[in-house]
């Protein structure tokens, strides 16, 4: 599945972001990257350990951990730190897939990459490419996104960055583990707990929202891993 979400960060977050990120200390991408992604990616990164990107990568935990629509669609477990990058002067990031586990800097802990979030904090119309192109079960996917919003989806994918020839291209991204690995059910999950929403806010008999919410809470007791 994949899923647009948007306004994660409101307007004035998202430009403090793109601030903030001018002053950046940035280093070569290829740093994070494994030896056959290194080969396609060309780009700029801070540090995982930067002080700023720890600051910043908490102020975007804390927008999607309070996005319900996130929630929903993620069912997290852990998600990686947020990174930061930036595409600029013709760079791009070639077609690639992301590694299975992901380690987390400075911990032992280690993460299952079941999905991938890319939030775009640059405003579509200061830059050209730059689109981060998916390959899916729904074909080709191009997508550039309002500063601000998050793209949701399933890591497994082929994807890239098209060259960004004009302005620059400022991105944070990062990985989710989910409480249901598999996608099939993660969609379903999903679906129920809309119906639910909507119900809810139709003001459905209690009784029915009763029954679906008792199916949503069994099938994730059935699929979790908590």
């Amino acid at each position: 599945m994949m899923l647009h979400i948007p306004g994660v960060l409101a307007p004035d977050q998202a430009a403090q972001f793109r601030q903030d990120l001018q002053r950046a200390d940035w280093t070569d991408g290829r740093a994070t990257a494994g030896h056959l992604s290194a080969q396609v990616k060309d780009n700029q990164q801070l540090r995982e350990d930067h002080p700023l990107a720890r600051r910043l990568g908490e102020v975007l935990l804390s927008a999607v951990e309070r996005n319900a629509q996130f929630m929903s669609a993620a069912l997290p477990a852990r998600i990686v730190p947020p990174l930061f990058n930036r595409h600029a002067g013709g760079q791009s990031y070639g077609r690639h897939i992301d590694g299975s586990i992901r380690p987390v800097a400075g911990s032992p802990v280690r993460v299952r990459t079941d999905l991938a979030a890319t939030l775009f904090l640059s405003q579509p119309a200061d830059y050209d490419g730059g689109e981060l192109v998916i390959e899916g079960d729904a074909g080709i996917q191009r997508i550039k996104l309002p500063a601000g919003d998050l793209i949701l989806y399933p890591a497994t994918t082929v994807h890239q960055v098209t060259a960004v020839t004009r302005g620059e291209r400022l991105a944070s991204f990062f990985w989710i583990e989910s409480l249901v690995r598999e996608a099939g059910r993660r969609r379903m999950l999903f679906d129920l707990d809309k119906t639910i929403q909507a119900l809810t806010a139709e003001s459905a008999s209690q009784e029915s929202v009763l029954q679906l919410t008792a199916l949503y809470h069994n099938l994730m007791r059935e699929w979790g891993n908590a």
